[in-house]
């Protein structure tokens, strides 16, 4: 049942009753009093006809006379104002109770999709900056799969760059691997390790020339299978893994694939001979590059003495392998595309990667498409996020100007939920604060467009008021405490008030926006949708007494009610990936 086709269609079949043209049927969501849905199309169908808005209207809403499902008006100029009459809610609210999927509007072509998020690096720590990709792609494949799809999840970790070379030339100078090169003992590497000689090693190699020449060479040997440097990169590979892992637990991201660029590499050499024996691959200085830019692009600008030539619409070529020989970033992600072609055979691709990485996608999907890696009907798309800012507006950092670890903005959310829960009356339950805590996170994030920047504000994140998880999670529970409370088992739900009535046109705009949030690829909508509905539940619960209604037949109807609301919400929680706790 989906309520808008249901309108939709009813209108079609009165403009064709009257001979107008039942394509130019336009209805959207009205916020006016007394009013569901507006149809706007009386303009559109008076300059085709040649007559007059206000007349059409009256003759579409006398034709629309006796319709069960709604109750049509003009209102000026010629707008025909919708609203759904109750014996339909009715309907709608029995029909949500029984499924609440049956109100999605699911795309009729399942897809097999690859979705690549997460993408944290190997030996180093992860921090904020690696936090969306998570939270934006575990929810946007959970919403895929709810859509229908076949989802296949992977985390495509960065392991095979300079960020390695760069840690094992650091870790030798600092005496760790002698025995790996038959010197002496190794000494313990630890996560702590890694997280002190990385950052160190990456300042280094812009003011030590040899060092950043060493961590190249290392990073080569690696690539190259070289003994001992890639038993090293395995070790170092397994004990980062492992704590990305716990990572990505905690925050309730799950994986298909457990891949990284290393897992591709057996498949380069196979990729750089598709774009050699295609002639789309040439030298430039030393290194092998793919030329990507279109007409209109790298056009010269007037060059002025002394200073280097410059572009207007600039679009730089694919590097396949530098002048080392060594292969490159677009190269394994190249590489990574026909693996997944080749294995997986996918629909479609999609990237959850920053806002900084779009002109490689760019790059990357016009190389493979040039090579014919990726056909003409896949789809490769990269969804791109903002970044995390504080109330300053500026990145989000600690107070020493120190980017936050991930483990701490975990802590801090954590804490703070702890603190609302202690003012409930709530104390000593860490699986309940964290599951709040990582709820308030997610949803602070998801509820902005994915491609915005956003203030991070702990306090008003882990609210139990507002657009908030918490306040969602919360409705919830109440829901729960009410229906323990009433002791009364469903049954028929009939609306009548306008308290259960604005509950019912809530929960039609929330199944909506899993469409919306689906088609925009940014579960915003749905976040603003299931706060709306929490939010009429809320006006529900204060205003009418169902524990203490003396009538059977109404008792069971506002328990059938509360029940869809609390099914509803779990589904949309679900979908964003956050946990919906029994009581708060």
């Amino acid at each position: 049942m989906i309520v808008k086709d249901i309108i939709v269609e009813k209108l079609e079949k009165a403009f064709e009753k009257l001979g107008y043209d039942k394509n130019l049927v336009i209805i959207s969501y009205s916020n006016a009093q007394g009013v569901d849905y507006q149809c706007n199309s009386c303009f559109a169908l008076a300059k085709k006809y040649g007559k007059k808005p206000i007349d059409i209207a009256s003759e579409i809403v006398e034709a629309l006379k006796g319709t069960y499902e709604f109750i049509a008006t003009v209102s000026a100029p010629a707008f025909i104002n919708i609203l759904l009459s109750m014996d339909f809610l009715s309907d709608v609210c029995n029909e949500v109770y029984k499924n609440p999927q049956k109100l999605i509007k699911k795309p009729q072509k399942k897809l097999k999709v690859v979705m690549d998020y997460g993408g944290a690096n190997v030996a180093k720590e992860l921090h904020i900056g690696h936090l969306r990709s998570p939270i934006i792609g575990e929810a946007l494949s959970r919403l895929y799969k709810l859509m229908g799809h076949e989802v296949i999840s992977d985390t495509h970790l960065g392991d095979w760059g300079l960020q390695m070379g760069l840690t094992l030339a650091q870790l030798e100078d600092d005496g760790y691997l002698e025995g790996y090169f038959g010197r002496g003992k190794n000494k313990q590497i630890t996560l702590d390790t890694l997280n002190e000689e990385y950052p160190k090693a990456s300042k280094r190699k812009s003011v030590d020339s040899e060092f950043k020449k060493k961590a190249e060479k290392y990073t080569l040997c690696i690539q190259r299978g070289e003994q001992p440097f890639f038993t090293i990169y395995q070790d170092i590979r397994e004990l980062s893994v492992k704590k990305i892992k716990e990572n990505y637990q905690t925050l309730g991201c799950t994986f298909d694939l457990w891949y990284g660029e290393s897992t591709a590499y057996p498949y380069i050499e196979k990729v750089v001979n598709i774009f050699k024996d295609k002639n789309l691959a040439r030298e430039s200085e030393g290194a092998l590059i793919v030329d990507v830019a279109r007409e209109g692009e790298n056009i010269p600008l007037p060059k002025k003495e002394g200073e280097p030539q410059r572009y207007k619409n600039p679009m730089p070529p694919v590097i396949l392998k530098s002048h080392l020989d060594a292969d490159m970033y677009a190269t394994t992600d190249i590489a990574t595309i026909y693996m997944r072609n080749l294995h997986k055979a996918p629909d479609k691709i999609i990237y959850i990667v920053d806002f900084r990485q779009m002109l490689h996608f760019v790059q990357v999907t016009r190389a493979v498409k040039l090579a014919g890696i990726s056909d003409e009907n896949q789809e490769i798309v990269h969804i791109n996020y903002g970044t995390i800012n504080g109330k300053d507006g500026k990145a989000f950092k600690t107070r020493s100007g120190e980017v936050v670890k991930l483990e701490d903005i975990i802590n801090m959310i954590t804490s703070s939920a702890k603190n609302k829960l202690k003012e409930n009356g709530i104390v000593d339950n860490d699986k309940l604060a964290l599951q709040i805590g990582v709820g308030a996170m997610k949803f602070g994030d998801l509820l902005n467009v994915a491609s915005k920047d956003y203030i991070f504000d702990i306090d008003k994140f882990a609210s139990f008021e507002g657009k908030t998880g918490p306040y969602i999670q919360y409705t919830g529970a109440r829901i729960n405490s009410l229906i323990n409370k009433a002791n009364e088992k469903p049954g028929k739900i009939s609306i009548e008030k306008n308290e259960e009535r604005n509950i019912a046109v809530n929960l039609i705009k929330l199944f909506d926006s899993f469409t919306t949030s689906y088609n925009d690829n940014s579960l915003n909508s749905l976040c603003l949708a299931a706060y709306n509905l929490a939010s009429s539940y809320a006006q529900f619960y204060n205003n009418v007494k169902v524990i203490s209604e003396s009538n059977k037949e109404k008792k069971q109807s506002y328990i059938t009610l509360s029940l869809a609301v609390l099914d509803s919400l779990k589904l949309a929680l679900n979908t964003l990936g956050i946990e919906m706790p029994e009581k708060m």
